[in-house]
């Protein structure tokens, strides 16, 4: 029963973070969600229709997973899943704070934004995707099974797919700036030399 009280709360302050974010830039004319909107690039648009489809599904698997409460593991993992649950809800409501205005889901067609350097981003490129990832493998810890397995493996993986897209954007938007910080931070985490 704790480890369902610790995964529900961790989810909760998840999805928080984001639909705050999400309604806060609303208020100020900010189109925040822009998965799979817009006239994209065929491979970009395919990749942001797998990521909506592996985001929203996760969930799901992840409460059944929650309600059945069964797992494989030993409590030992199951606890250090509540640390990574609770260090994604961490590294994801400070990335999403450090961005201000310029975080947006998905590749913006035409948002001027500008280029978050500082705070949480000196450490990682992606600190929101870490967070993501950081609570799908806690969750994970907490409930094994093999369903929520094969779905956190896709999550991950099309987050992973969406980081590299948007690697090849920013560039474009952000010219020798971002070219010099992805020099510096690496894709997850840590400095490079």
């Amino acid at each position: 029963m704790i480890y369902q009280g610790f995964a529900i709360m961790i989810l909760i302050v998840f999805y928080a973070i984001y639909i705050g974010k999400m309604i806060g830039q609303r208020k100020k004319g900010i189109q925040t969600d822009q998965i799979a909107k817009g006239k994209k690039d065929k491979k970009l648009m395919i990749v942001e229709i797998l990521m909506k489809v592996a985001t929203y599904s996760i969930v799901v698997v992840e409460l059944i997973s929650i309600f059945k409460n069964t797992s494989t593991m030993p409590n030992l993992i199951r606890i250090v899943g509540i640390f990574f649950g609770i260090i994604g809800d961490i590294v994801f409501g400070v990335a999403v704070y450090t961005m201000k205005d310029s975080w947006r889901a998905g590749i913006p067609e035409n948002d001027k934004t500008t280029i978050v350097t500082d705070g949480i981003y000196i450490l990682s490129r992606n600190p929101a995707f870490l967070g993501f990832d950081l609570v799908y493998i806690g969750i994970l810890f907490m409930f094994f099974n093999w369903t929520l397995l094969i779905f956190t493996i896709f999550s991950i993986l099309m987050l992973h797919l969406q980081i590299l897209q948007e690697e090849k954007f920013l560039p474009t938007v952000f010219g020798d700036d971002y070219i010099d910080y992805s020099k510096r931070v690496c894709r997850y985490i840590g400095r490079k030399r």
